[in-house]
């Protein structure tokens, strides 16, 4: 039996929100930490990814499955993805990413802050 994903696996205020660095479309990187400890189902996968709809979920698989870095399992009554040896081989840099977003955050936060403030300032009244 394996360990079921958590709701909370990644933060509301996760740094992949306000990174420059990106693995795949937006969902991609969080799907591929989901699979990191093996194959899962759609259903397993949608617990962490609540905030993300099936048919975005469908798109990201089906791109990560293209770039050969997913595979896709059909058993008698459900489907499995899991990672292929390439997609595993992102695991390193993805982390080396996150930990550089982490060391980096405020400065992240700072510039993502600046830049809303510059395309949505209002004229004072």
């Amino acid at each position: 039996m394996r360990t079921p994903l958590t709701p909370d696996m990644f933060d509301e205020l996760c740094p992949s929100s306000v990174s420059p660095i990106r693995f795949g479309d937006k969902w991609a990187g969080m799907i591929i930490r989901c699979l990191e400890d093996g194959p899962r189902r759609f259903s397993e996968l949608r617990v962490p990814l609540r905030n993300v709809t099936p048919k975005s979920l469908t798109q990201s698989l089906r791109g990560l499955e293209r770039s050969g870095l997913i595979s896709r399992h059909e058993q008698a009554r459900s489907v499995e993805y899991a990672l292929t040896p390439l997609g595993r081989s992102l695991l390193a840099p993805m982390a080396a990413a996150c930990a550089w977003a982490e060391d980096h955050w405020d400065e992240l936060v700072d510039a993502h802050e600046a830049a809303y403030q510059a395309t949505h300032h209002q004229a004072p009244a």
